[in-house]
């Protein structure tokens, strides 16, 4: 059963900016899909929020739903804005710091 804090998504259509809420000074996530093959999380980031660097091991995309933020892999910077996507590689090291307030949709599955 979802929490009060990751209601369940309606049977409808809902903008993807409207998942999650910017918070002052804040990341915020809500789990959408929680399942045995993978998950789906919304984020939202305000500017110079960040998520330290970290590997995961299975591939997740990071689609850029609002603003712009930094994320880098083994290294090497990208940026990615709305409207972008970025493959984060199974057990490469990632970080992501928000250049502007971010918000994003990650999706990584299990394989």
């Amino acid at each position: 059963m979802p929490s009060p804090s990751n209601p369940p998504l309606p049977p409808n259509p809902v903008p993807q900016s409207a998942l999650v809420a910017l918070q002052p000074g804040a990341v915020v996530s809500r789990t959408l899909v929680k399942a045995a093959g993978g998950t789906v999380t919304a984020f939202a980031f305000d500017t110079g929020e960040a998520l330290s660097e970290h590997s995961a091991p299975f591939d997740a995309l990071v689609l850029g739903v609002e603003g712009t933020a930094e994320v880098t892999i083994a290294g090497s910077p990208h940026r990615v804005s709305a409207g972008e996507i970025l493959r984060l590689p199974a057990n490469e090291p990632h970080a992501l710091r928000a250049t502007t307030p971010f918000k994003m949709i990650l999706v990584m599955i299990k394989t």
